[in-house]
Protein backbone atom coordinates (compact mmCIF):
# COMPACT_ATOMS: atom_id res chain seq x y z
CA UNK A 1 0.00 0.00 0.00
CA UNK A 2 1.21 3.52 -0.79
CA UNK A 3 0.79 6.68 1.25
CA UNK A 4 1.30 10.10 -0.28
CA UNK A 5 1.49 13.75 0.64
CA UNK A 6 1.65 16.79 -1.62
CA UNK A 7 2.63 20.41 -1.20
CA UNK A 8 1.59 22.77 -3.96
CA UNK A 9 2.54 26.30 -4.95
CA UNK A 10 5.79 26.37 -2.98
CA UNK A 11 7.77 29.48 -3.96
CA UNK A 12 11.09 27.89 -4.86
CA UNK A 13 12.36 26.57 -8.18
CA UNK A 14 11.86 22.86 -8.90
CA UNK A 15 15.57 22.43 -9.60
CA UNK A 16 16.48 23.41 -6.04
CA UNK A 17 13.90 21.02 -4.61
CA UNK A 18 15.16 18.12 -6.74
CA UNK A 19 18.60 18.48 -5.14
CA UNK A 20 17.05 17.67 -1.75
CA UNK A 21 14.63 15.01 -3.02
CA UNK A 22 17.46 13.05 -4.64
CA UNK A 23 19.04 12.69 -1.19
CA UNK A 24 16.04 10.80 0.23
CA UNK A 25 14.75 8.68 -2.68
CA UNK A 26 14.77 4.98 -1.82
CA UNK A 27 15.74 5.49 1.83
CA UNK A 28 13.85 4.29 4.88
CA UNK A 29 11.60 6.97 6.36
CA UNK A 30 13.68 7.25 9.53
CA UNK A 31 16.90 7.75 7.53
CA UNK A 32 15.18 10.23 5.22
CA UNK A 33 13.94 12.33 8.16
CA UNK A 34 17.44 12.36 9.70
CA UNK A 35 18.97 13.37 6.38
CA UNK A 36 16.48 16.20 5.97
CA UNK A 37 16.99 17.41 9.53
CA UNK A 38 20.70 18.00 8.88
CA UNK A 39 20.55 19.24 5.27
CA UNK A 40 21.53 22.88 4.90
CA UNK A 41 19.19 23.72 2.03
CA UNK A 42 16.39 26.22 2.57
CA UNK A 43 13.70 23.87 1.26
CA UNK A 44 14.75 20.95 3.52
CA UNK A 45 12.36 21.87 6.40
CA UNK A 46 9.42 21.95 3.98
CA UNK A 47 10.32 18.53 2.56
CA UNK A 48 10.81 17.23 6.14
CA UNK A 49 7.30 18.42 6.98
CA UNK A 50 5.96 16.72 3.85
CA UNK A 51 7.58 13.37 4.65
CA UNK A 52 6.19 13.62 8.20
CA UNK A 53 2.74 14.27 6.73
CA UNK A 54 2.97 11.16 4.54
CA UNK A 55 4.09 9.18 7.59
CA UNK A 56 1.09 10.45 9.55
CA UNK A 57 -1.18 9.48 6.64
CA UNK A 58 0.21 5.93 6.96
CA UNK A 59 -0.29 6.03 10.73
CA UNK A 60 -3.88 7.21 10.28
CA UNK A 61 -4.61 4.40 7.83
CA UNK A 62 -3.12 1.89 10.26
CA UNK A 63 -5.08 3.04 13.30
CA UNK A 64 -8.42 4.39 12.13
CA UNK A 65 -9.04 2.56 8.87
CA UNK A 66 -7.77 -0.84 10.02
CA UNK A 67 -5.08 -1.24 7.36
CA UNK A 68 -2.14 -3.38 8.47
CA UNK A 69 0.87 -1.03 8.23
CA UNK A 70 4.31 -1.52 9.75
CA UNK A 71 5.75 2.00 10.08
CA UNK A 72 9.28 0.65 10.54
CA UNK A 73 9.28 -0.89 7.06
CA UNK A 74 8.19 2.23 5.18
CA UNK A 75 10.55 3.76 2.64
CA UNK A 76 10.43 6.71 0.24
CA UNK A 77 9.22 5.10 -2.97
CA UNK A 78 8.90 8.24 -5.03
CA UNK A 79 9.66 11.91 -4.49
CA UNK A 80 9.12 14.33 -7.36
CA UNK A 81 9.08 18.04 -7.91
CA UNK A 82 7.01 19.39 -10.78
CA UNK A 83 6.90 22.94 -12.03
CA UNK A 84 3.92 25.03 -10.99
CA UNK A 85 2.76 28.32 -12.46
CA UNK A 86 5.27 31.09 -12.96
CA UNK A 87 4.79 34.64 -11.76
CA UNK A 88 5.85 37.18 -14.33
CA UNK A 89 7.57 40.24 -12.87
CA UNK A 90 9.15 43.38 -14.30
CA UNK A 91 12.43 44.95 -13.20
CA UNK A 92 13.27 48.54 -14.11
CA UNK A 93 16.17 48.87 -16.53
CA UNK A 94 18.28 51.79 -17.72
CA UNK A 95 16.93 54.45 -20.08
CA UNK A 96 13.27 53.84 -19.21
CA UNK A 97 13.20 50.24 -20.29
CA UNK A 98 11.98 47.23 -18.35
CA UNK A 99 13.27 43.67 -18.13
CA UNK A 100 10.95 40.74 -17.48
CA UNK A 101 11.84 37.89 -15.16
CA UNK A 102 9.94 34.94 -13.73
CA UNK A 103 9.42 33.68 -10.19
CA UNK A 104 9.09 29.91 -10.29
CA UNK A 105 6.82 27.73 -8.15
CA UNK A 106 6.85 24.00 -7.56
CA UNK A 107 4.52 21.17 -6.64
CA UNK A 108 6.20 18.53 -4.45
CA UNK A 109 4.87 14.99 -4.10
CA UNK A 110 6.21 12.28 -1.75
CA UNK A 111 5.06 8.64 -1.87
CA UNK A 112 5.86 6.16 0.90
CA UNK A 113 5.46 2.39 0.49
CA UNK A 114 5.99 -0.65 2.66
CA UNK A 115 8.99 -2.82 1.85
CA UNK A 116 7.98 -6.48 1.70
CA UNK A 117 10.20 -9.55 1.97
CA UNK A 118 9.42 -10.29 -1.70
CA UNK A 119 10.74 -6.87 -2.75
CA UNK A 120 13.94 -7.35 -0.72
CA UNK A 121 14.56 -10.73 -2.39
CA UNK A 122 13.91 -9.24 -5.83
CA UNK A 123 16.32 -6.38 -5.15
CA UNK A 124 18.99 -8.80 -3.94
CA UNK A 125 18.77 -10.94 -7.09
CA UNK A 126 18.88 -7.98 -9.46
CA UNK A 127 21.88 -6.47 -7.68
CA UNK A 128 23.74 -9.79 -7.52
CA UNK A 129 23.38 -10.58 -11.24
CA UNK A 130 26.25 -9.93 -13.56
CA UNK A 131 25.58 -8.16 -16.86
CA UNK A 132 25.30 -10.47 -19.85
CA UNK A 133 28.04 -10.28 -22.43
CA UNK A 134 26.57 -9.21 -25.73
CA UNK A 135 27.91 -9.57 -29.26
CA UNK A 136 30.35 -6.99 -30.50
CA UNK A 137 28.70 -4.55 -32.85
CA UNK A 138 30.05 -4.17 -36.33
CA UNK A 139 31.01 -0.60 -36.90
CA UNK A 140 33.15 1.30 -39.36
CA UNK A 141 36.26 0.83 -37.24
CA UNK A 142 35.73 -2.88 -36.49
CA UNK A 143 38.60 -4.99 -37.88
CA UNK A 144 40.63 -2.02 -39.12
CA UNK A 145 43.99 -1.13 -37.57
CA UNK A 146 44.27 2.25 -35.94
CA UNK A 147 45.91 4.96 -38.05
CA UNK A 148 49.10 6.59 -36.81
CA UNK A 149 49.04 10.32 -36.33
CA UNK A 150 51.62 12.20 -38.30
CA UNK A 151 53.92 14.53 -36.42
CA UNK A 152 54.01 18.10 -37.70
CA UNK A 153 57.45 19.12 -39.00
CA UNK A 154 58.95 22.48 -38.20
Amino acid sequence: MEFRAEAKFIRVSPQKVRLVLDLIKGKRVEDALNTLAFTKKGIAPTVHKLVRSALENANYAGQDKGVDVDLDRLFVKNAISNEGPRMKRIRPAPMGRAFRYQRRMTHISVVLAEKNADQKAALATTVGEEPKAGKATKGKTAGKPAKKKSVAKK
